[in-house]
């Protein structure tokens, strides 16, 4: 069994993420909306490091990353739009190709209701899913994240504008503990 570990997105995290990234390019485009070409380049990498990086320092993001037993980046979770006067944030994550199935979706899930629970003190998060991406789906139900309401036109997946859903999690509700 592998194990691994989560924690926040540093600025030497650029090269590895940029591997990471290209290696599972066209694993990601099957499956959620496609990253602009530039966004696949040194730079563009060191932008996309940097902006998040400085939405943390404003206290309106808290990225991650997750990192093998050989410390190889194996996927990312994201807190996004942290609001803390309405006490909300957003949850993304990203996990390789070479990973999927083996549960760190649903872990890195876990470390951002925690993170949202004990360090950003957040009373709900809310996420989306693509219809028909069943595993994104079955992680956010497994989590305790409930189908909202249809977002039509969601994304754009392999040419084909999708539909999605809108998932939330009540963070006061009895049963969600943060020792996930």
């Amino acid at each position: 069994m592998s194990t691994h570990t989560i924690r926040t997105l540093r600025l030497d995290d650029a090269a590895p993420l940029l591997a990471f990234e290209l290696a599972n390019r066209a694993w990601f485009e099957r499956h959620i909306d496609r990253r602009p070409d530039a966004f696949y380049s040194v730079d563009g990498i060191q932008a996309h490091v940097a902006q998040f990086l400085d939405e943390h320092a404003q206290r309106r993001m808290h990225p991650c990353v997750i990192v093998d037993e050989h410390g190889q980046l194996i996927g990312r979770a994201n807190l996004k739009d942290i609001d803390r006067q309405q006490g909300v944030a957003e949850v993304g994550y990203r996990i390789g190709e070479q990973q999927a199935g083996k549960g760190l979706a649903t872990a890195s899930l876990h470390h951002l209701i925690a993170l949202a629970q004990d360090k950003w003190r957040l009373a709900s998060l809310c996420a989306y899913a693509i219809d028909g991406n069943a595993a994104s789906i079955r992680v956010l139900e497994r989590c305790g994240f409930v189908q909202g309401m249809a977002v039509p036109d969601i994304a754009i997946v392999a040419g084909n504008v999708v539909d999605g859903h809108a998932y939330a999690l009540d963070l006061r509700a009895a049963g969600v503990d943060s020792a996930l």
